[in-house]
């Protein structure tokens, strides 16, 4: 792509504000006005804060039990996945209605290119103005957006206009906008690779962008040095990419305490299986390869997978896999903080395999029935039979 195009582009960075912990204020408003921190168990991370706990220094990957330290009289709550991936997939359809060109980052972010829009819709900030009117109308949370000529700048800009803000950086701005900031704005550099650039006495974007590319090729490879040299001139040709599919889905549980207990291990490995499984299911996915992950005490981590010759999406199907590759690592007693399940290899359909003497209504039929059930009454409605005992005895020991 030229520069020429590059610059003549417009695209948004649409940035939902604390999205967790706004979702939380909408379901529930009278925790509205209060620090409110998404993240249950004092040994789990924090996922969101809003803006009342951030003022406290609480930041999302901070371990629950530093907030809780630093905000004792906050509101800690655990997190709703479905709920969040709900309103995620409507305010994505709302970027859609605008362009075609949507490139989602995660649940709560995305680069809209809006270039073709503009003669239909008017200008990045007209459509910027827009969105962000119906997101709060339709979906009651607020975003922020960048608006700039290229997916870097437009995040860098969507970021300092939070929350519930929009900032635009013009072409003959960017360099104004970009070069006062610390080395860290830069894409992909992180604390080891500022680390680096501060012993070369480089503290700003404009001190990396007035360094010879080769100094910065030798000190930190060629892709990386390269790249570092281009984005401090404002230079990112990268297109806005439509969503891919699914590469993965998973799920994975950080203990309140360290289990060792080999029966209660795999009642949260069935747990895990039966999150991942449904969220396979919704997505009319099947998946072919069946990963778990198991973390020790000492968080060293391991993880185990297998390839199956047909793709599957059933819950009692995965967690013979899950439960096999469990048992296979033969470590009776050894103390877990965490367990995952992740599901890989994903496709749109799957061929059924014909078993000589097969009931012909089988277990992918039942779950079909218990999901209906589900959406209906609620996902808590219809549990394995092995976590409704689980969770009977925990509540009688409580």
């Amino acid at each position: 792509m030229t520069q020429e195009k590059a610059q003549e582009s417009t695209i948004l960075h649409v940035d939902m504000d604390a999205f967790y912990a706004s979702v939380a204020e909408l379901d529930h408003p009278e925790l509205r006005g209060k620090a409110v921190v998404v993240g249950a168990g004092a040994r789990g991370v924090v996922l969101s804060a809003n803006y009342a706990a951030r003022k406290f220094g609480i930041r999302a990957a901070m371990p629950v039990g530093r907030a809780q330290r630093m905000a004792p009289n906050a509101i800690f709550i655990a997190p709703d996945h479905h709920r969040y991936s709900e309103i995620s997939e409507r305010v994505m359809k709302i970027f859609e209605s605008f362009t075609p060109l949507v490139e989602p980052i995660s649940l709560d972010e995305a680069f809209l290119d809006v270039t073709g829009a503009r003669k239909l819709l008017g200008t990045g900030r007209e459509i910027a103005t827009e969105i962000r009117a119906r997101v709060e109308r339709e979906e009651g949370i607020t975003c922020s957006v960048g608006i700039a000529p290229s997916k870097f700048i437009a995040k860098l800009a969507s970021q300092h206009c939070k929350p519930n803000g929009m900032l635009e950086i013009t072409t003959d701005r960017i360099l104004t906008f970009l070069h006062p900031l610390p080395v860290g704005a830069i894409w992909g550099v992180g604390p080891k690779t500022a680390e680096q650039l501060e012993r070369l006495g480089l503290h700003t974007v404009a001190d990396i962008a007035n360094t010879p590319r080769s100094t910065l090729i030798r000190a930190l490879g060629d892709a990386a040095g390269a790249s570092l040299y281009e984005l401090a001139w404002g230079r990112d040709y990268r297109d806005v990419t439509p969503e891919e599919p699914d590469k993965s889905i998973s799920a994975a549980e950080t203990f309140s305490t360290d289990l060792d207990n080999p029966i209660e291990i795999l009642q949260e490995f069935l747990r895990m299986t039966e999150k991942a499984t449904a969220r396979l299911r919704e997505k009319g996915l099947f998946a072919k390869t069946i990963s778990i992950k198991v973390r020790f005490a000492d968080f060293s981590t391991i993880n185990r997978s297998k390839t199956l010759p047909l793709a599957i999406d059933s819950t009692h199907e995965v967690y013979e896999v899950v439960k096999a590759l469990y048992l296979a690592l033969k470590i009776d007693r050894a103390r877990l903080r965490l367990v995952g399940v992740s599901l890989e290899n994903l496709q749109d359909d799957s061929p059924e395999q014909l078993v000589l003497g097969a009931r012909e209504k089988g277990w992918r039929d039942a779950e079909g029935a218990i999901d209906r059930a589900k959406a209906r009454f609620g996902r808590g409605s219809v549990r394995p039979g092995r976590l409704i005992k689980a969770e009977s005895d925990e509540e009688e020991t409580d």
